[in-house]
C-alpha cells in the first residue's frame, strides 16, 4: 500500500491543460515551418522601368503618393514578400527600382499599364522596362521610398560626388558649356550601363545618395527612353505574363503540306 501511495494522482483538469499546452507549441512549429517554407519559394527579382511623364507639374506629387499607395496595398496582400526599391520622380521622366517577387512586380507593371491608358487622367505617357535581374544576390535597399528630383542637363552618374564639384558642375551648366568626360556613347547597352554601374556604386558603399539627380541624371533618362530596343510596358508584359506556348510536336519530322 506505501509504494501505491508513491504513485503520482493526476487530476483531469490538469491533464486537459497538457494537451491544450502541446497543442499549442505543436500549432506554432507547423506556422514557423509553413512561414520558413513560404520564404524560401519566394524568389526575387529586381526590375528597373523607365516611365515619360506628362508635362504637368501636378503629376509629380500625384505620382508619388499614388505608387506610395500602391506599395502599401501590396505589403498587405503579400505579407511575406515586402517590396522594397527608390522611385525617381524628374520633371519629365520616371525612373523605377523594384525589387520583390514575380507577382508583386507583375501588379506594379499592371498598375503602371493603367496609369498610361486611364481615359481621364493618365499621367504617364510611356514606358519601358530597362533591367530584370533573377535571382539577385541580395536586396539593394531596405524599404521602397520615392522622391522628387531637380533636372540637370548633361550630367552623368558619377560626376559631382562632393558640395564643391558639384557647385562648378551647376556653374559649368549654367554657362552653356560642356562637361569634360560626359561625351558618351549613345547606344543601349553603355546607356543601361551607366545605371547599372551607377547602382552597383551603390551596394558597394551601401548608403543612399542624397541627390539622386548627380548619379543617374534625367538627361541619361530621357536618352533611355529613346532607345527602340528597349522593350515597351506592353510587349514586356505580353511576355513576362504570358503562359508557355510549347508545341507538342517540336522535333518531329512533317511529310507533305
Amino acid at each position: 500500500m506505501a509504494a501505491l501511495a508513491k504513485i503520482p494522482s493526476f487530476s483531469s483538469k490538469s491533464w486537459e491543460n497538457r494537451e491544450s499546452e502541446e497543442d499549442e507549441t505543436h500549432t506554432g512549429t507547423v506556422l514557423d515551418v509553413f512561414q520558413g517554407k513560404m520564404a524560401e519559394t519566394i524568389v526575387l527579382q529586381q526590375l528597373i522601368i523607365v516611365s515619360r511623364l506628362l508635362c504637368q507639374p501636378a503629376v509629380r506629387a500625384e505620382l508619388g503618393a499614388h505608387f506610395e499607395k500602391v506599395h502599401f496595398q501590396l505589403s498587405k496582400e503579400f505579407e511575406l514578400d515586402h517590396m522594397t526599391g527608390q522611385l525617381l520622380i524628374y520633371p519629365s521622366c520616371v525612373l523605377h527600382i523594384v525589387e520583390s517577387s514575380r507577382e508583386v512586380l507583375l501588379c506594379v507593371l499592371k498598375d503602371l499599364k493603367k496609369l498610361q491608358q486611364h481615359p481621364n487622367r493618365a499621367m504617364v505617357e510611356e514606358s519601358k522596362v530597362l533591367f530584370l535581374l533573377h535571382n539577385p544576390h541580395g536586396r539593394l535597399f531596405q524599404q521602397w521610398s520615392y522622391k522628387v528630383c531637380v533636372a540637370l542637363y548633361g550630367v552623368a552618374h558619377g560626376d559631382g560626388r562632393d558640395a564643391h564639384h558639384r557647385r562648378g558642375l551647376l556653374k559649368v551648366i549654367a554657362a552653356g558649356q560642356k562637361v569634360p568626360g560626359l561625351e558618351e556613347e549613345e547606344n543601349t547597352e553603355s546607356l543601361v550601363c551607366m545605371v547599372l554601374s551607377a547602382l552597383q556604386e551603390l551596394e558597394t558603399s551601401k548608403r543612399v545618395p542624397e541627390s539622386w539627380e548627380f548619379i543617374i541624371s534625367q538627361d541619361l533618362v530621357l536618352k533611355l527612353l529613346g532607345q527602340d530596343d528597349l522593350l515597351s510596358l506592353e510587349d514586356h508584359l505580353h511576355l513576362y505574363d504570358s503562359p508557355l506556348n510549347i508545341r507538342m510536336d517540336f522535333g518531329k519530322k512533317h511529310f507533305g503540306p
